[in-house]
């Protein structure tokens, strides 16, 4: 994509403009103010964004409905390629807005994501071994149908739509001095970034195994990067965003990298100490703080979007 910084950016004015549209079609998801002395943290003030209370349990369902609202829909319908949330975000828009829709996911997407989209009536094609495959796939089907791409991440429309949970977490908690925020294809950081632009400090969370801002940040642009790990249907998809990468480097402070068994140990946590059953990818930013990778001042406000919970982990038959 040859385009400019200047291009690519969303205003804070713009995401202002368009938040009553969407309104009408989103949950303000709640933000949860806790001590992080609770969770045997350093005693700062944590608020939570629980973005996986959103409809079809991630913050994707902003983005996919932006597209629907935004642009024109041909009879043939949408096509999006996903790990998993934004397919299942993107059945459910397609079904509220009586459109046809045709899902693309890799092999690793998670079962609690798959009976979602199919739940919400959308066309299931699991094929290929990542989202880069599905992804591929998608493309092929949008050139011979005419259906028009939803793309997870790279796109105006759906990085618009996720900036909306800034502009939420801001009215919900203004005093923030910092804000984790799990980074796959760079869909919500970017949007976020675009909304506090600069405001605060904003820190990525990636996994080890899937480090696709980190190997950006490093190489100057973005890159393929290692796909797998714990949150490889959400957190994985080879490379980071166009749009997002220019608003990384100018607005996203640092990227830490995780291990799968720190990220499964916040899961962990958020469901023993809060009960909130976070899919990998939706604990990965908290697993920041509980791994010891972001270490807080003692007077420091910190932001946390827990941004999904797709996840069949619970077992509530015990």
């Amino acid at each position: 994509m040859e385009q400019t910084e200047a291009s690519l950016a969303i205003t804070r004015e713009e995401i202002r403009e368009f938040y009553p549209q969407l309104k009408q079609h989103v949950r303000k998801t709640p933000v949860v103010f806790v001590n992080g002395s609770e969770f045997g943290l350093e005693p700062v003030s944590l608020a939570l964004k629980l973005e996986l209370l959103q409809h079809t349990g991630s913050f994707k369902a902003r983005g996919a409905i932006t597209n629907l609202l935004t642009r024109s829909v041909p009879r043939v319908g949408v096509v999006a390629a996903s790990g998993g949330n934004h397919g299942v975000a993107v059945a459910f828009a397609a079904r509220k807005f009586h459109v046809p829709a045709r899902i693309y996911v890799p092999t690793v997407a998670s079962i609690a994501k798959v009976d979602r989209i199919r739940g919400y009536g959308a066309e299931l094609v699991v094929g290929g071994d990542r989202y880069a495959d599905a992804l591929a796939d998608s493309q092929k089907w949008a050139a011979q149908s005419g259906a028009i791409p939803v793309h997870a991440y790279d796109q105006r429309e759906t990085m618009l739509g996720q900036a909306t949970v800034g502009l939420e977490f801001e009215e919900q908690a203004p005093e923030l001095d910092t804000l984790l925020v799990a980074v796959g294809g760079g869909g919500l950081i970017g949007g976020v970034a675009s909304w506090y632009a600069g405001k605060i400090r904003i820190i990525g969370v990636e996994p080890e195994k899937a480090p696709t801002l980190t190997r950006a940040l490093e190489a100057g642009h973005p890159v393929d990067a290692e796909a797998g790990g714990i949150a490889a249907d959400s957190l994985a998809p080879r490379r980071v965003g166009e749009l997002t990468f220019p608003l990384a480097q100018k607005y996203v402070e640092r990227v830490l990298l995780l291990s799968d068994d720190e990220i499964r140990a916040a899961q962990q946590i958020l469901w023993r100490e809060m009960r909130i059953a976070a899919e990998p990818g939706g604990a990965a930013a908290f697993a920041a703080l509980t791994s010891g990778k972001y270490k807080p001042v003692s007077s420091e406000r910190m932001g946390i979007l827990v941004c999904g919970g797709n996840t069949d982990a619970v077992n509530f038959g015990a």
